[in-house]
């Protein structure tokens, strides 16, 4: 599995705060399976990252994990909040991409209200040659209410990634349910950790993976768009789902 989504890098913001931290992530990322983690630092008002700092951030990580014999690639990332990408200029963004992909940026979505500048924030992101990955509007109490508003924003290009918490039930019923309808509505691109310490939406992927019930489905979500997104590349068509997403076990339908 590849997670594209995390806050490995030490002292950048407010994932993990010190390198002995970002081992223990490392290693619990392992044991869960996946092979490489995305790291993305917010780039925002309260943690403005550079592409500067990001890229020495992974540098210093991979030479760590490196000497520690912790075999996990770190790949160079970052996760932009809608108001500061008017603020970077294309060659910043292009550094921002996901796996240096030069294709693929990961936009944070706000935790409350509905972002009135995203569609034209896609567009604009398109007009540049990259394409947006929305990073867990499950965790929006508008998208809880309706998850069928996202139609737009994936019809106008953007991709939806979905955090593992929120699918094997650590992240509360609101954001479950949400994750759930995402997942029958055919608006999930990327299953991500978003994880922030050992202690902090940690790993899980697999077992995100295993509560939604469908092999094919799962394998779309944890390596096959992912690995194309680290390539650079079209992402794959949507597998036809073997069953609609239950998820019954965490959120005790039937």
């Amino acid at each position: 599995m590849i997670d594209l989504h995390s806050h490995i890098l030490p002292g950048v913001d407010d994932g993990v705060a010190t390198v002995e931290e970002a081992r223990a992530l490392a290693r619990s990322v392992l044991a869960d399976g996946a092979t490489a983690i995305a790291a993305t630092p917010h780039v925002r008002d309260d943690y403005p990252t550079s592409a500067a700092r990001m890229e020495d951030g992974v540098a210093a990580l991979r030479q760590d994990f490196g000497e520690q014999g912790i075999e996990l690639e770190v790949l160079t990332g970052g996760e932009l909040s809608l108001d500061r990408l008017a603020a970077l200029d294309a060659d910043e963004l292009r550094r921002f991409s996901l796996a240096g992909s030069e294709r693929y940026v990961l936009v944070e979505f706000p935790y409350a209200g509905w972002p009135l500048g995203l569609e034209s924030a896609i567009h604009a992101l398109g007009a540049a040659g990259l394409t947006a990955l929305i990073a867990h509007p499950e965790r929006n109490r508008t998208v809880q209410e309706r998850p069928e508003r996202l139609e737009r924003a994936i019809g106008a290009g953007a991709l939806v990634q979905v955090t593992a918490s929120s699918v094997d039930g650590r992240g509360g019923p609101a954001a479950g349910a949400a994750a759930r309808r995402l997942l029958e509505l055919g608006f999930v691109h990327v299953l991500a950790s978003d994880a922030h310490s050992p202690a902090v939406r940690e790993a899980g992927l697999a077992a995100a993976a295993a509560a939604i019930g469908d092999p094919a489905l799962a394998g779309h979500l944890v390596q096959e768009v992912p690995a194309a997104i680290v390539a650079g590349t079209a992402i794959p068509a949507l597998p036809r789902l073997r069953r609609r997403p239950r998820l019954a076990s965490f959120f005790g339908s039937k």
